[in-house]
């Protein structure tokens, strides 16, 4: 029988879960007060950001699945945060709603809390380390 044990304490898919639960924890209790959810907040600031690619192209960016993406701009879209462009070519475009925008900059502070208290709670390791270690697994995982 292979060593469980051993496995979890090695493997990086279970780390990474665990880590993604609870750090989505964090930044979900600071935004929630404004009744945004973590991926709102990326999708808002992706869109408010200037990024004007199909949802395929802003998926693959955010590394979400499209449904997941498309679920999600709908509810931003129903709340009148987000609003398709019209635009040239394939692939619907969304840009912010002046509602959009004023949450958006709502939530910023309240990132930005967070990220300050997840920053505050590393203990032998810098926060750039952390964010390059990150990278290195999402490039190590990439599979076309």
């Amino acid at each position: 029988m292979t060593d469980l044990e051993a496995i979890g304490r090695s493997c990086f898919a279970l780390h990474a879960r665990m880590t993604a639960r609870l750090l989505s924890r964090t930044y979900e209790a600071a935004l929630r007060p404004i009744g945004l959810k973590l991926p709102q907040f990326g999708i808002l600031g992706a869109i408010g950001h200037g990024t004007t690619v199909s949802e395929t192209v802003l998926a693959e960016r955010l590394g979400l699945e499209r449904t997941t993406l498309v679920r999600n701009l709908k509810l931003l879209i129903q709340n009148g945060w987000v609003e398709p462009m019209p635009g040239d070519g394939r692939g619907l475009r969304h840009r912010l709603t002046p509602a959009g925008q004023a949450l958006l900059e709502a939530a910023i502070p309240l990132w930005q809390e967070a990220q300050s208290q997840v920053e505050a709670r590393l203990k032998d390791v810098e926060g750039d380390e952390a964010r390059r270690a990150m990278r290195a697994l999402r490039k190590a995982s990439y599979c076309p």
